[in-house]
């Protein structure tokens, strides 16, 4: 019995031990890099197709899993039920348009591939893996360096950042929302802040703070209030956003004006004027941002638009009273005092309320006729925030750039 005892003791021991041992650190694409190029063999290969099944998920290879992506650098990785006949090609990953491929290196004898490569900075296509006749996986890439403003910075004061309760709006009656106001550390009540207001703020209140606390400390842009702010659902969960960004109206102006913003000055004294105020967004967002402007230019002059969704997306009764209106509206009204920047990408959606890249490029051309002050930048990228973040601190440099004179 004793013996019995001491080896079924001897065995759990030996189970909580391998239990307890530390699961093998993810791979990042560049150390895949380095360990792939010592090209290993027996057990160190082994132990390398474990740690790239813990990175990329072993369901997720045997189905082509989605690459990692560290800034430009990129690492694949698929893992095929046996490997492909001595005359095959060995399996690779490739763009759908045919303009990138790279081969997949096999880890010694198991059935993992993996390669790494470097992409140039706005690089964005959409991909697939190539095993035999069999096309795996797939998905959107696009890669873009992080600015330096969007780390932490050692002496930089840091802002806060409070979750508002629950708004119930009069304007849009029937909805709540979430929403959160970030404070700069440099706010005195002596002397009011400028304003910022970012729609589906859900997002944007995770990254903005620490990059206005870079360019506040660095005087690219006035000590600034973030106002991030959900868009309305009702009690049964549906959501208001469509109706609240979309459409062409002073209703989600008047929303900020009378609702949001004297909220926020309860306890944070804010500047009035339009050259104080800039408001921002994605997608259907970005358009709602510049129908603020558009509709209330001396209370909003500053327009940051990602994705712009100026297209036909609130058609209405008529089927054409959406966004697509405005680069007509543009050349058509006398010229209102705003600021406007605009970023789309040559991949971005296409569908039946319209295309966003010729939406956005021609705005772009109405704005730049009727004489506003504007810029678009336009990559390859898709419908997506990644470009917007990735020139983010030049965007805001620029809406800001001569706040010293006129924020008297």
């Amino acid at each position: 019995m004793r013996l019995l005892l001491t080896v079924l003791t001897t065995a759990l021991l030996g189970i909580t031990a391998i239990a307890q041992q530390p699961a093998s650190p993810a791979l990042t694409p560049r150390m895949l890099e380095s360990l792939l190029t010592a090209k290993p063999q027996g057990a160190e290969a082994e132990q390398l197709a474990a740690r790239v099944r813990n990175t990329f998920g072993a369901d997720a290879l045997a189905r082509g899993a989605a690459p990692q992506v560290d800034e430009l650098a990129v690492a694949w990785a698929l893992e095929l039920p046996q490997p492909p006949a001595a005359q095959a090609r060995p399996p690779r990953v490739a763009s759908d348009n045919g303009g990138f491929n790279l081969t997949l290196n096999r880890i010694g004898t198991t059935n993992v591939y993996a390669a790494t490569t470097t992409l140039s900075h706005g690089t964005a296509f959409t991909w697939h893996y190539e095993a035999g006749d069999r096309r795996l996986g797939g998905g959107q890439l696009e890669v873009y360096t992080t600015p330096s403003e969007a780390r932490e910075r050692p002496g930089v004061p840091k802002g806060t950042l409070k979750q508002m309760p629950k708004w119930e709006s009069k304007i849009f009656a029937g909805t709540t929302r979430d929403w959160w106001v970030y404070v700069p550390a440099q706010y005195r009540p002596e002397s009011p802040a400028a304003v910022m207001v970012f729609q589906d703020g859900s997002g944007p209140k995770d990254y903005i703070p620490v990059m206005f606390d870079n360019l506040i400390a660095g005087g690219d842009m006035p000590v600034t209030v973030g106002i991030f702010i959900q868009p309305g659902t009702f009690a049964d969960n549906r959501s208001n956003r469509s109706f609240e960004y979309d459409t062409l109206s002073d209703q989600y102006a008047r929303f900020l004006l009378e609702e949001i913003l004297p909220e926020v000055e309860k306890t944070t004294r804010l500047r009035r004027d339009g050259a104080a105020r800039a408001i921002s967004g994605l997608s259907s967002g970005g358009i709602a941002a510049f129908t603020a402007a558009w509709e209330r230019p001396t209370e909003f002059s500053k327009v940051l638009s990602w994705v712009g969704s100026f297209t036909n997306i609130a058609s209405g009764k008529s089927g054409r009273d959406g966004g697509h209106n405005y680069e007509a509206m543009v050349r058509k009204t006398p010229k209102k005092p705003i600021r406007v920047f605009l970023q789309d990408g040559a991949n971005d959606l296409d569908n039946n309320n319209g295309n966003w890249p010729l939406a956005n490029q021609t705005l772009a051309k109405s704005l730049a006729f009727a004489g506003y002050d504007y810029r678009f930048e336009y990559g390859q990228g898709f419908h997506s925030t990644a470009h917007g973040r990735a020139i983010l601190p030049d965007s805001l440099r620029w809406l800001w750039r001569d706040w010293k004179e006129t924020l008297k």
